[in-house]
């Protein structure tokens, strides 16, 4: 391994930390963690190695051999070929953002058009160049609107059905800012409440009221009314959506929101065992020198040529970095990328049915599963493209069963809302047509005789 440093450089920076050793750097880690024991197998050749790894991936239950069920923020969509074919050309795959934005033109419009389609699908006036995934898009959010208000608002109020991992994101990026106060509206409440009640947490002193379309349980309500009594206190309203829904659903800038955040996933990028995604955020022309992130811009040059730049980037710590309010955040170019393609390919027309298939498949199975004896759809609401069926048995029990006919079931809702014991969260896209639906609803009658 090549090491860059001497030793005198080495000592030169622990001295200038402060610090006697290189182990001294690692004293916050506990001992026990420092340098673990890693059970390798010995050395083999490239031959044999590749075969010891596929084993694993052998082992892995693919949504290319098995019916996929489960949702809970990201979901098996189909993806169209030319997705992958223009991702991997070499320009833009082994491309990145440079900081000489002028010598590459070809990354920054792409960006641009990712910028304009997000803008298209939310109904509002500007977007960023995206960011790690949906949940840390809305952390930002939160950060945006404290920013907005010069940190003199210290109210950010969340919706107890957003997806759990976002509030728990949401509260770790939120817990180094002195006096910020976060508040989970109705969190004592049953799961299933009316977010809606939200409303009744608004003060003068808050500053963001988020909510998500559709919920963590699927479900679909109009936050119109949430949002201009929110604005009556002068605070602002984010949105956490899905971007296939908006396919058919009202926008959040049709309702009057300031701010649409979300996870880019369903776009046109695979699974990945959770990995890498995509987040969005747009919002408001108002708040533009708030957001976080990279902005691209149109502009043209001396010779009146169009061009694209880096625009507004003052907002951004590397121009003053102790009087900053958003964080620099590398934007997920390639999978922006794949998510501009997608959209392109599907246009309008074939978003609109893309979402309209999965709202049809998912009531087509609502109402087959509450035919069977022992299940119980608790979805009352309008919902999506998700369900919350109770169950007779524990849902890691029904799961497995499903597993072994080649489905992948439902997120037992139970691990993060303990009231809702064997509640079973189901997904539905454009994949699970009626007749795998069938099938899912035959193996479920089965596991409840098993």
């Amino acid at each position: 391994m090549f090491t860059p440093h001497t030793d005198a450089e080495r000592n030169a920076m622990l001295t200038a930390l402060g610090l006697h050793s290189i182990e001294e750097l690692f004293s916050d880690v506990p001992e026990k963690y420092r340098f673990p024991e890693l059970k390798l197998p010995d050395g083999m050749s490239e031959m044999f190695a590749r075969e010891y790894v596929e084993g694993f991936a052998d082992a892995n239950a693919s949504t290319k051999e098995f019916v996929c069920f489960l949702g809970a923020g990201a979901y098996d969509h189909y993806i169209p070929a030319a997705v992958d074919s223009i991702l991997r050309r070499g320009e833009f795959f082994t491309a990145y953002t440079p900081y000489q934005p002028e010598i590459s033109q070809g990354t920054l419009q792409t960006i641009f058009e990712f910028q304009s389609l997000i803008c298209n699908l939310t109904s509002l006036e500007v977007s960023n160049a995206s960011h790690y995934d949906g949940a840390t898009a809305a952390a930002e959010a939160c950060i945006t609107a404290y920013s907005y208000f010069h940190e003199k608002r210290k109210r950010i109020i969340l919706s107890h059905s957003i997806h759990p991992q976002y509030r728990e994101v949401i509260k770790t990026y939120l817990c180094g800012i002195d006096g910020i106060e976060l508040v989970i509206a109705d969190q004592d409440d049953h799961a299933l409440s009316d977010p809606r009640n939200v409303s009744k947490f608004i003060n003068d002193d808050t500053a963001l009221v988020m909510v998500q379309y559709p919920d963590f349980f699927g479900r679909i309500y109009d936050f119109s009314d949430l949002i201009q009594e929110a604005h009556q206190h002068g605070a602002l309203v984010c949105m956490i959506v899905n971007p296939i829904a908006l396919g058919i659903l009202k926008t959040p800038g049709q309702m009057g929101a300031d701010i649409a955040v979300g996870e880019g996933q369903p776009l046109g990028i695979p699974l990945s065992f959770g990995g890498p995604y995509l987040g969005f955020i747009a919002a408001r022309k108002e708040l533009v020198r708030k957001l976080s992130g990279r902005l691209v811009g149109e502009t043209v040059d001396e010779n009146g040529k169009r061009g694209y730049v880096l625009t507004l980037t003052a907002r951004e710590q590397h121009i003053r970095r102790e009087k900053a309010t958003s964080n620099i955040c590398s934007n997920e170019g390639l999978l922006a990328l794949a998510a501009t393609v997608y959209m392109t390919l599907l246009g309008k027309t074939g978003m609109q049915q893309v979402s309209d298939l999965c709202y049809q498949n998912a009531h087509y199975a609502a109402s087959k599963i509450s035919e069977l004896r022992g299940f119980q759809v608790l979805t009352s609401q309008p919902f999506y493209h998700e369900i919350v069926v109770q169950c007779p048995l524990p849902v890691d029990h029904i799961n497995h069963h499903l597993l072994e006919e080649g489905i992948l079931g439902g997120y037992a809702l139970e691990k993060v809302y303990p009231e809702m014991k064997h509640c079973m969260l189901l997904a539905f896209t454009e994949k699970t047509n009626k007749e795998v639906i069938d099938v899912l609803c035959e193996v479920l009658k089965e596991s409840n005789h098993g």
